[in-house]
């Protein structure tokens, strides 16, 4: 069985937050791949499904960023499972926008949702890193995370999401690289391979007829005139 964690803060007022990204990531999957309504245990709401051949719970601590790891280390203890069955989807400050990474433990880079769940369980967990870029100053991220996205967000929110879902059965299977694959159909799409377009066939200049060589002068004599007239 695979945890995949979704981090975000609970209520509609910070549904559209950019801190929210792994909320939402986990509620496409949900969607997409038809799982079990949403449910409150482990401090959270939870839905059960499948993704490929793994069973999958999905998990959306409600007891606010900065302690996820209550609601993880409870689910953790309940199933028995190790901290390598877990997945946490969270926002990132060091990707740009639109830009997804896979990484498997490390430290928490002073994100709040992972370093409760630091404290919880211990670093050796999954993550997908969903960028969502730096506001430039350290002072301004709080406002920058517990802002809602903008509306030229939009596009490649939708796109980033739809990916992740896409590539969700690959996640449960623990191969990355096709996760990755599956993010970058919808991110970064190849271009159609349509060929190079012809250029169109040139007209050919019309030449200009030579001009007819002048008329050489008559310098014959008057008699010899004559004699030709009569040839």
């Amino acid at each position: 069985m695979r945890l995949f964690v979704g981090l975000g803060n609970p209520g509609a007022k910070y549904a559209r937050n950019r801190h929210n990204i792994g909320f939402m990531a986990v509620d496409r999957i949900a969607e997409d791949h038809g799982f079990g309504p949403w449910r409150a245990k482990f401090q959270g709401q939870i839905a059960e499904g499948r993704l490929g051949s793994e069973k999958v719970l999905l998990l959306k601590p409600e007891t606010f960023m900065n302690r996820s790891g209550q609601s993880v280390g409870e689910a953790m203890r309940f199933y028995k499972l190790d901290s390598t069955d877990i997945t946490v989807l969270h926002d990132e400050l060091d990707l740009a926008p639109g830009k997804v990474k896979v990484k498997a433990g490390g430290g928490h880079a002073g994100h709040n949702g992972l370093r409760s769940i630091h404290d919880h369980i211990g670093a050796a967990y999954d993550r997908v890193r969903l960028g969502i870029g730096h506001p430039g100053r350290k002072e301004a991220v709080a406002g920058y995370v517990l802002h809602d996205f903008a509306r030229a967000d939009e596009d490649w929110l939708d796109n980033v999401l739809r990916g992740v879902s896409d590539g969700a059965p690959h996640l449960a299977a623990g191969d990355g690289a096709r996760f990755m694959n599956a993010v970058a159909q919808r991110t970064a799409p190849p271009r159609s391979s349509t060929g190079t377009a012809r250029p169109p066939s040139a007209t050919p200049e019309k030449t200009a007829p030579a001009p007819e060589p002048a008329p050489r002068p008559d310098d014959r004599s008057a008699l010899q005139k004559l004699v030709d007239r009569f040839k």
